[in-house]
């Protein structure tokens, strides 16, 4: 499965990476997100209850980060269990880049599924996928938004390296991935 996308946040791409590291700004984005654990600068588990259709499962994950560059872009690769309900695996690269409406933030996923959640139809799937993009956006434009008026200037500095972007990116692609899965 393959998946690729991009939104453009209101906000400076220095403002945007700072806010993607912070695991805080992304937990209260992310709905159904548990806990975000740093095992080291490059690696994390996560732990994120999910519903789709009629399997509900806790999905717990590793995520490893590589090719940092600052506030430009990463790599990662992702492994999550879920239980009886499945798992999800891959690899994902995200980019951030300056907008005339503040920070292009694209991606492109490769992963695969299995499992329960495999064999849910993918129209399902693919709604509660949508839905949860759409509302983890929504929340993060409004959480840049709220922290920062003026986020469409530029800001002095940059964020450390260790992105935890990959949470986001992870539980979206285990989403659509689950949708796609063949």
């Amino acid at each position: 499965m393959e998946m690729t996308g991009e939104q453009v946040i209101p906000a400076a791409q220095a403002e945007v990476w700072r806010a993607l590291n912070d695991p805080e700004v992304l937990k209260s984005c992310i709905t159904g997100c548990e806990s975000i654990e740093r095992l080291s600068d490059t690696e994390y588990t996560v732990v994120t209850l999910a519903a789709i259709g009629p399997v509900k499962a806790r999905f717990r994950g590793k995520l490893l980060l590589a090719d940092l560059d600052p506030p430009n872009s990463y790599s990662l690769s992702f492994d999550g269990q879920g239980g009886a309900a499945g798992f999800g695996k891959g690899t994902a690269r995200v980019s951030l880049a300056a907008d005339t409406a503040g920070t292009r933030l694209s991606y492109a996923v490769k992963a695969q599924v299995g499992g329960k959640l495999a064999q849910i139809g993918s129209r399902l799937i693919d709604g509660v996928a949508k839905k949860m993009a759409d509302d983890f956006f929504a929340a993060f434009k409004h959480k840049i938004g709220a922290a920062a008026p003026a986020a469409a200037q530029p800001s002095a500095g940059t964020a450390s390296a260790g992105s935890p972007l990959w949470w986001v990116i992870a539980v979206l692609a285990i989403m659509f991935l689950l949708a796609r899965y063949s």
